[in-house]
């Protein structure tokens, strides 16, 4: 990351992790702030257009990367980027498929690595940054789900991203299979040598959640030095996070990953009413290490985060002076122990 004459940081590089619309938004917002982009994306589909080719052609589903390869297009709103998104209609085989998502699995077959086809994908829209999977395998979601029962203590195993994100219960946890999956390697370094990295918005529990449940990507997360930022989305969503309030998703957050922090969460300030809720949210942020930092970033009349709004807010916050995390720096990693010593009468993390 350079600095200015005047010592504000530029062209950042910023790694943003999710999926679907939320990483779109996100991926919208920070083309306006560095070309240093990577974005990761989940891989659980399996719904739609990605959930027969995964099935049949037994590839990562493709729809959110196809998203967010649409997102980072060097011309966002062009003939290529709208055709990547195009989706055939009519009653025959094609009917619902997703240009992009065919291109990818043409690309995959032809080069054998996903990866790689999402490389060729990006240079051929000549998007800004880089489009990866966080995982090389397909992976699948599982939940433990109540209120589908009679006795509302009981809770039921539902599987499949589709099927958690639209259950009528309400959602308690949930997991991959296989429970200790492979990471993209070329997410986790790029995870490791950021300047900023931006979980969400998104589908909490389908595209948010899931990241810090791919081990390697979780170990990143924890020991990257990059400024870490939480978006909140603008409202709970009908299924999974139906009733939720914003201190409620830090807390379940927080549950699927104890010794997950960041440095700031952003929220919508009219999602949020002043007051006790606020309060609320505050507390529940200290759990994570994190400030607040309210903003307007909805766009007028809708559930969806506003780009440029957004852009600013995550501006903003980057350019804040660094919390100090509770005392606690991350010195290095070597072997995989983890040494802790004072530092003023706090704890401070290091490696030997």
């Amino acid at each position: 990351m350079s600095e200015t004459d005047s010592g504000r940081t530029t062209n950042p590089a910023i790694v943003a992790l999710g999926g679907g619309h939320g990483l779109y938004s996100t991926l919208s917002a920070v083309r306006r702030l560095t070309r240093k982009i990577t974005a990761v994306v989940t891989v659980a589909d399996d719904g739609g257009s990605s959930g027969r080719l995964r099935s049949e052609l037994g590839m990562l589903p493709p729809g959110d990367l196809r998203m967010a390869l649409a997102a980072l297009a060097e011309e966002a709103d062009g003939i290529w980027a709208r055709t990547l998104q195009h989706r055939f209609g009519g009653t025959g085989a094609l009917a619902g498929h997703s240009v992009g998502n065919l291109i990818l699995a043409g690309l995959t077959e032809e080069l054998g690595d996903p990866v790689a086809a999402l490389d060729e994908a990006g240079r051929i829209l000549r998007i800004t940054g880089r489009v990866l999977p966080m995982s090389p395998i397909a992976l699948t979601i599982e939940a433990d789900v109540s209120g589908l029962e009679g006795d509302p203590r009981v809770s039921r195993c539902i599987r499949g991203q589709v099927a958690v994100a639209t259950t009528p219960g309400k959602v308690r946890r949930v997991r991959l299979i296989p429970s200790d999956p492979p990471a993209c390697p070329e997410a986790t370094s790029a995870i490791e040598h950021a300047d900023v990295v931006v979980l969400g918005p998104g589908s909490w529990f389908t595209s948010v959640i899931p990241h810090v449940l791919v081990p390697e990507l979780h170990e990143a997360l924890l020991y990257t030095r990059a400024r870490k930022v939480l978006v909140l989305n603008l409202a709970a969503e009908p299924g999974e996070t139906a009733g939720f309030s914003a201190e409620r998703h830090l807390h379940v957050l927080s549950q699927h990953a104890p010794d997950f922090t960041v440095d700031h969460v952003v929220v919508d300030s009219g999602s949020v009413p002043e007051g006790r809720e606020r309060e609320h949210l505050a507390r529940a942020a200290e759990q994570l290490r994190a400030r607040v930092t309210f903003a307007d970033v909805a766009e007028a009349g809708t559930d969806r985060h506003h780009p440029g709004k957004l852009a600013a807010a995550l501006d903003q916050v980057i350019r804040q002076p660094r919390p100090e995390l509770a005392g606690l720096r991350v010195e290095g990693r070597h072997m995989g122990q983890r040494v802790r010593s004072g530092l003023g009468g706090k704890e401070r993390v290091s490696w030997r």
